[in-house]
């Protein structure tokens, strides 16, 4: 009997030992719950500008916080820096550019919290700041009512009383844009004599001085992105403005002109944009769509070729291109392949007739929308565009910039 009772004993351990080790297996199995499924990253800042009072609104998507800063005016329009921690916060009309810290800085694939969100203590006061670009740490404007340039680094941002370096290349005021090269020199547009419209790019250096000049008179420019070896201008190819182009400048000083398609007919691409993350550029013409600008084989083919976008913008990584039409329907387009991923209506129809339309921003997971009818941001899924989050901002949101840094991970 004894023998027997220790045998039983041994199987129901065995038995036990076995059940304990496949709940072990299941539990192994089981994919861990990422509490931050369906969410932003948490370092992702939006800045808002109302159109009437002198207020930035700072959004946090993440947890749907927000919090409120006095501006110095209303109607401020806003850009990110390179490094995704400041926003350039430009008053054209007083002559007047501020810097708003996120207290957010990039530091191998993790967040660094830096301090509170605040105002910078750098300003710039040239005549009517209009065009904006940053490379690595560099702050560039274009100053309208001058043509000059200012340029500051951001190691001076926070330094009291600290101003922009301003560039004087000898240029006549104009509505002018500039580009970085790779090699610390810049592209800025010119005018010819008695002309206040951009007809030429010249490349000079950080003092100003000329490195090459134009080579190319075209019709009046507008827009431009660079690759740091390229900078593309949206052109009219003559001043009689009948034939659309974009202007190719190489930082060698060289330049041609990629002549538009039949698609595109007799418009100018007025918005140009490089997709870092795609390598790739786009032009837009809210009349004519978005076009891919292979710079290689010298040629522009159509991604959206309607004739209702009120807005096209990138991803913040420059994976993904968005397009906004008045009709409210948002487009989603795979940089890598030039297809369309998602579309679908994601925001009331706007009135053609609207002075200050919807604002589109987004970063990998969402897209962003400020719609100044309803006091309001949307947050947009971009794997499931019905599923929109309402996020109540000032009364009339009318710019909109997306900051901070794509990840969740800090010290």
């Amino acid at each position: 009997m004894k023998h027997l009772f220790s045998s039983a004993r041994l199987a129901l351990t065995i038995a036990a030992g076995l059940s304990l080790a496949a709940c072990n297996k299941d539990n192994d199995d089981v994919t861990p719950v990422d509490p931050d499924a369906g969410k932003e990253y948490r370092f992702v800042r939006l800045l808002v500008a109302d159109e009437q009072a002198s207020t930035l609104t700072q959004l946090t998507p993440f947890d749907g916080s927000t919090a409120s800063f006095s501006a110095k005016y209303p109607l401020a329009t806003l850009y990110p820096t390179a490094s995704g921690r400041y926003a350039a916060v430009l008053y054209q009309s007083q002559n007047l550019v501020e810097m708003f810290d996120t207290g957010l800085e990039s530091h191998d694939g993790h967040a660094d919290v830096k301090g509170t969100a605040k105002w910078a203590a750098i300003s710039a006061t040239s005549p009517k700041p209009t065009h904006f670009k940053s490379h690595d740490e560099e702050t560039l404007i274009f100053n309208d009512g001058d043509g000059t340039l200012s340029v500051a680094d951001e190691d001076d941002f926070h330094t009291p009383g600290a101003k922009f370096r301003v560039i004087n290349a000898g240029l006549a005021a104009h509505h002018g844009a500039m580009a970085h090269f790779s090699n610390d020199t810049y592209a800025v547009t010119e005018t010819q004599p008695g002309s206040t419209a951009p007809t030429g790019v010249r490349i000079i250096n950080s003092t100003g001085g000329l490195v090459h000049a134009a080579t190319l008179q075209t019709g009046s420019l507008h827009g431009n992105a660079s690759d740091g070896e390229n900078a593309v201008f949206g052109a009219w190819t003559t001043t009689a403005n009948t034939s659309g182009s974009v202007l190719v400048v190489n930082k060698s000083g060289q330049q041609r002109l990629i002549a538009n398609p039949a698609s595109l007919g007799a418009n100018r691409l007025g918005t140009i944009l490089y997709a870092e993350g795609a390598k790739k550029f786009i032009g837009y013409s809210a009349t004519k769509g978005a076009y891919l600008i292979d710079l290689a084989a010298n040629s522009m083919t159509p991604i959206y070729d309607g004739t209702d976008a009120i807005q096209c913008k990138l991803d913040y990584a420059g994976k993904q291109l968005l397009v906004l039409t008045l009709g409210g329907q948002l487009r989603v387009y795979d940089l890598a392949t030039n297809s369309l991923k998602q579309q679908g209506t994601v925001i009331p129809a706007t009135p053609a007739a609207d002075v200050y339309k919807p604002v589109l921003e987004a970063s990998e997971r969402f897209a962003y929308i400020a719609v100044p009818a309803l006091g309001e941001v949307h947050q947009v899924q971009l794997d499931n565009l019905s599923a929109v989050t309402k996020h109540k901002v000032t009364a009339r949101p009318v710019r909109l910039t997306l900051l901070g840094i794509e990840t969740s991970e800090s010290h």
